[in-house]
């Protein structure tokens, strides 16, 4: 029986030997991204594209799997002054050993690929890219090609544990686009902006269709002059959207139904959690609506029922009526508590909370004074299960600035409530810093309202993806309680614990197998 060092031995030769960075950019061993063996990747490799004054005019395809404890890593690094590398899609080339179909999607595409062989790609980081321009034409496997109206900067045919970290999609059909092949995702960090077609709403700064999906301190500006689309639309299961600034759209969140039956039969596809978001709707925005939630195909049965939205803030700049959410029909719930609520540029009563249909459960959020249920007739209901805060200054530090954190004097702090039973483990004890960053949030009891509480000091640490979507029980047909396998974080290494894990690991930074 080998024994215990001789197994550690064997491991630690098995990873190093397959460990390999490969560096790009100026002065760097490869000039083009087009030089990577992106077909021959292993876990554990990681391919590092400096930044350089031109744009890389290339574009591929991630069609290979890292491991929880050896992703493969695809990072940029910014030049001197902070810039990151940029991956323009206009007039894109591809290396000629990739062959990957729907190459008119996306610049860098994950999933869906001739070679390298296809696979479920998985463990895969891509992080601090500039994505821009999937639009107009490329050079492909089938020579000169155009980019469809849908095309996203990066697009995510399958995979499973994806991070997407720190880069910016812009100038896209798409931002952001996942299809539902795909599970455990995590997308932290990015500016999402400029995105969408004139005139068009069927694209947006993000859309996604995942089996368990995670955003958090992230940005998305607005899409693009004249772009209709929304600012992230969703179709996911046990999606989280968490300490996010979202500026502008149609609607800020459009959270409908999934095509997938596999999605609709997880038991994460009853409860959707929105909270310590920033949510800004800009005079003369699309829709009156912030959020709609439910669905839009029509088959009401399909449909997501329960949205848990808690400790959020919202500032509507509209000189017409703003309302808060549109509920698709009778069958949608939404639990709303511990929001600030504030629309600037209008008076009398300007604040709707509901369009008409399904059941909003609200207590402890401040209103401007004067909001109403609704603007339309209500054929649904509204509950009031704690006392709710009127006022006109809810007490920001800088209301004009756009600093959203809470003056000592502000009527908001201690006054939240406890959101359901079923959100009890997701403690906001984090809060969104402007801008891209996370700022560590004190928990206390009672809580303040709003996306902002007292800072809890100096942090190094973010959130786990994995604490997402808890199971509190049966409340209704389709019932949360997928297992937490750690989402996104996964990617990032966050499963490999132990001594085993952290000698393996020291050993694979001190003998990683260098490119050049």
């Amino acid at each position: 029986m080998p024994s215990p060092r001789g197994v550690l031995s064997l491991l630690l030769l098995s990873l190093t030997a397959q460990a390999a960075e490969y560096r790009v950019g100026p002065g760097q061993a490869l000039a083009s991204i087009g030089e990577v063996p992106w077909e021959s990747l292993q876990p554990g490799d990681t391919v590092l594209i400096h930044a350089r004054p031109t744009p890389y005019q290339e574009k591929w395809v991630l069609g290979v799997s890292g491991t929880a404890a050896a992703p493969i890593t695809v990072r940029g690094v910014p030049d001197a002054a902070g810039n990151l590398p940029v991956i323009q899609g206009e007039n894109a080339t591809t290396r000629t050993q990739l062959n990957f179909w729907n190459e008119q999607r996306g610049i860098v595409k994950i999933g869906g690929a001739n070679r390298p062989a296809d696979t479920m790609p998985a463990y895969l980081v891509v992080e601090n890219l500039h994505l821009k321009r999937a639009r107009g034409a490329f050079t492909g496997r089938n020579g000169a090609s155009r980019y469809l109206d849908n095309a996203a900067a990066l697009f995510i045919e399958k995979g499973e544990h994806i991070t997407i970290r720190g880069c910016i999609l812009e100038d896209s059909g798409n931002g952001l686009f996942i299809a539902n092949e795909s599970s455990d995702i995590l997308v932290e960090r990015n500016h999402l902006l400029g995105n969408g077609n004139a005139g068009s709403i069927y694209e947006h700064n993000a859309y996604t269709e995942a089996l368990g999906i995670t955003y958090q301190f992230n940005r998305f500006g607005p899409l693009c002059a004249g772009c209709l689309g929304n600012n992230l639309k969703d179709r996911s299961g046990g999606t989280v959207i968490r300490y996010n600034w979202i500026e502008g759209g149609n609607r800020q969140l459009d959270l409908v139904e999934s095509d997938s039956e596999t999605i609709r039969a997880d038991p994460s596809y009853a409860r959707t959690f929105v909270y310590g978001n920033v949510l800004l709707e800009p005079a003369g925005a699309g829709n009156a609506q912030v959020i709609h939630f439910g669905g839009d195909n029509g088959t009401a049965a399909q449909y997501r029922s329960q949205l848990y939205f808690f400790n959020n803030t919202i500032l509507s700049t509209r000189t017409d009526r703003t309302t808060l959410m549109r509920l698709s029909t009778n069958a949608q719930t939404a639990y709303v508590t511990s929001n600030a609520y504030l629309v600037e540029g209008n008076t009398g009563r300007s604040l709707a909370l509901t369009d008409s249909a399904g059941t909003l459960r609200h207590g402890g959020n401040f209103y401007e004074t004067g909001y109403t249920s609704t603007f339309g007739t209500l054929t649904g209901t509204i509950e009031e299960t704690a006392r709710n805060l009127q006022g006109e200054a809810p007490g920001f530090v800088d209301l004009a600035g756009q600093d959203f954190h809470l003056l000592e004097s502000s009527p908001l702090r201690g006054a939240a409530v406890a959101p359901p039973p079923e959100a009890a483990s997701l403690v906001v004890d984090w809060q969104y810093g402007k801008h891209r960053a996370a700022e560590p949030r004190r928990v206390s009891s009672p809580g303040h309202i709003g996306a902002y509480g007292d800072p809890a000091g100096p942090s190094t640490e973010t959130p786990d993806a994995g604490s997402g979507a808890p199971d509190a029980g049966p409340s209704g047909p389709g019932e949360p309680g997928k297992p937490d396998d750690k989402g996104g974080c996964g990617a990032a290494g966050g499963g490999f614990a132990g001594p085993l894990g952290f000698v393996l690991l020291v050993a694979f930074a001190l003998r990683r197998k260098w490119a050049d």
